[in-house]
């Protein structure tokens, strides 16, 4: 992750964000507008399209095909195939300047949809052995919808841009399938970043608890790193009926459960930034009065910066280590184990600069400062290697309690259709104003 000083280095001449150099910007809100008004109805179309028919993590193979044919008819360079089934568009524009990058992922979740739309998702899979639902259920769909009708509008005014834009369509975000290699991270390692070379990129993410026309954004870690942890306890084996003859692993597991929970409560700085432990997962023994040698326990761990992070594993391996040492067992800490994606985190100076843009986009009372998001988010390995911004875009039905929305991940996950037009003036907003402030 980088600090706000590398960041702030790494921006060169976006580190003025003064008042006179946002005064340079042009007002493009009403051309954006209008541009919207026309298109809005075509990202519904798209997005009501992709949530009926989803595709898991690196197998977008219709939503790229459509993607690619979309942006091809834009007369904008394409490259497919990037990363699995990620997609490129490549936009020169007609004056010199910065590389914008803006990205939405593709990929669907194992989950059966449990809602009543028109559009409602039949699909199902084999996944992990087991037929299964597929779902559009954490708004990727629209994401996708969003960032066509933003290479259509910018498209359109090729001539008038300061610079390049780079359209990027990523697979597997929410991860691939065993033994598979996808995400961000894949992308970046095939050079999604270069040629041409990446200034800044800018993502958002649909919220079902946010109200259609708000905005929230974070400076600095926004959302987790995760790690995810596996501790294999192993004891001494008996019979039940005589656990003095063992070292029993469960119950030495449990003592471990126990022991994790104070690393939040008792050790991180709260003030600072939140953490979470979480054991989610645990197996051990398969009878009744047989005591097993070994338990076996999954869990996720969060933290919102690499100081964080790295006290927080410390502290998981002391405990669990410890913890069966004293009463005779051992325990192996895996961490990350299978999964780790890095802290979200917003440049505060590129934040600061294009906080105004996003307020154009959704009227200055509409755009909130939001809390730490525990949710991960693989766009972080882009902000690890460029200076990002990542935001929240409302998609909840106005005047709906948010306690009563759906979450993400859920059967019932529902966006307002409504929500796309905001996210598109924001989207298109921060690339002409950034360009504005940095052509050359």
């Amino acid at each position: 992750m980088l600090t706000g000083a590398i960041c702030c280095m790494a921006i060169g001449c976006l580190v003025a964000t003064t008042n006179a150099s946002l005064a340079q910007t042009v007002n493009h809100t009403a051309v954006i507008s209008a541009a919207v008004n026309k298109t809005e109805a075509k990202v519904i179309g798209w997005r009501q399209d992709f949530h009926q028919n989803p595709e898991l993590g690196n197998r977008e193979f219709r939503t790229a095909e459509i993607v690619a044919k979309h942006l091809q008819s834009l007369g904008i360079e394409v490259q497919t195939k990037v990363g699995v089934t990620g997609v490129v568009g490549i936009l020169k524009g007609g004056k010199p300047g910065p590389v914008v990058a803006l990205r939405a992922d593709m990929d669907a979740l194992p989950v059966e949809e449990k809602g009543n739309l028109p559009y409602t998702s039949k699909v199902k899979v084999n996944y992990n052995g087991k037929e299964t639902g597929v779902m559009h259920a954490c708004g990727h769909d629209g994401h996708t919808a969003m960032l066509m009708g933003v290479a259509e509008i910018l498209a359109g005014m090729k001539k008038d841009l300061k610079g390049t834009v780079k359209f990027i369509f990523q697979p597997a975000e929410e991860g691939v399938p065993p033994g598979e290699k996808g995400g961000a991270a894949l992308m970046i390692t095939e050079g999604v970043l270069d040629n041409p070379k990446v200034d800044v990129i800018f993502g958002l993410h649909l919220n079902s608890q946010l109200e259609v026309g708000k905005i929230a954004y974070r400076p600095g870690g926004t959302m987790a790193a995760v790690g995810t942890v596996k501790i294999t306890v192993t004891g001494k084996p008996s019979h039940g009926a005589k656990p003095w003859s063992s070292v029993d692993p469960i119950v030495v597991s449990a003592q471990i459960i126990n022991g994790l929970q104070t690393i939040v409560s008792r050790n991180v700085d709260i003030s600072e930034n939140p953490a979470v432990v979480t054991i989610a997962s645990i197996h051990g023994g398969n009878r009744d009065n047989i005591i097993s040698e070994k338990v076996e326990m999954l869990g996720t761990v969060r933290t919102f910066s690499d100081k964080d992070e790295k006290f927080v594993y410390k502290r998981i391996r002391e405990v669990a280590t410890k913890t069966a040492e004293a009463a005779g067992a051992s325990a192996e800490v895996l961490l990350p184990y299978e999964h780790y994606y890095p802290v979200t985190y917003n440049n505060e100076a590129l934040t600061a600069t294009m906080l105004p843009s996003l307020q154009k986009a959704a009227g200055k009372d509409n755009v909130q400062l939001a809390v730490p998001n525990t949710g991960a988010e693989d766009f972080a390995f882009y902000v690890q290697k460029v200076p990002g911004l990542f935001f929240f875009l409302g998609g909840m039905p106005k005047g709906q309690d948010p306690a009563a929305a759906a979450p993400h991940h859920t059967p019932q996950f529902m966006i307002d259709d409504s929500a796309f037009s905001t996210g598109i003036k924001a989207m298109c907003g921060l690339v002409l104003d950034y360009m504005d402030m940095n052509a050359k």
